[in-house]
């Protein structure tokens, strides 16, 4: 049985793998917003949390709870930063939808559900398509994706991150983002 002293430092390694994970991961977002400074203050805490770690893990290399609890701690701080990143952080796709049928109807549809549509005529491989181009926050894209099989199933979807945007009809409202 391992002493209390073994314990509380496995689980001080355990809570700041966790923050340096959770703060890795949430840098890389900020890094790919293009917000510098703040990523550089993550950055330094990144790190600064990933040596103390390492140093505690480092003294005993034969402590099985320590290196136990630094892997668990990473794993658990990488999972804990996807979840905030898609409640807390506002995020953006581009669905494009090419329809060769029923593309009026699926952008009246998407238009019904709230989302924003922009809708074009092309020419695919066979003939004439409809183009339907819609920005929307990325924990909707499965309730828009599900509208656009309810009216055409085999329509073409391809989902790609909306990095920047600047105007625009985002779920009901004109905004100036």
């Amino acid at each position: 049985m391992p002493t209390t002293e073994i314990l509380i430092s496995a689980l001080v390694i355990f809570v700041l793998r966790i923050l340096n994970s959770g703060i890795g991961t949430l840098r890389l977002i900020v890094v790919t917003r293009g917000q510098r400074l703040l990523s550089a203050v993550m950055a330094f805490i990144e790190a600064l949390t990933f040596a103390y770690a390492i140093a505690i893990v480092s003294n005993n290399l034969n402590n099985p709870w320590n290196l136990a609890a630094y892997c668990g701690g990473f794993s658990v701080g990488a999972y804990l930063a996807m979840v905030l990143e898609s409640r807390l952080i506002r995020s953006f796709v581009s669905i494009n939808i090419i329809a060769k049928t029923r593309g009026h109807e699926i952008a009246m549809a998407l238009r019904a559900a709230g989302f924003g549509v922009t809708e074009t005529e092309g020419e695919g491989r066979d003939g004439v398509v409809t183009v339907l181009r819609s920005i929307v926050v990325s924990r909707d894209v499965s309730r828009a994706l599900a509208i656009v099989h309810e009216t055409q199933d085999d329509a073409f979807i391809a989902v790609e991150p909306a990095l920047t945007l600047y105007r625009g009809y985002m779920g009901g409202r004109t905004t100036q983002l």
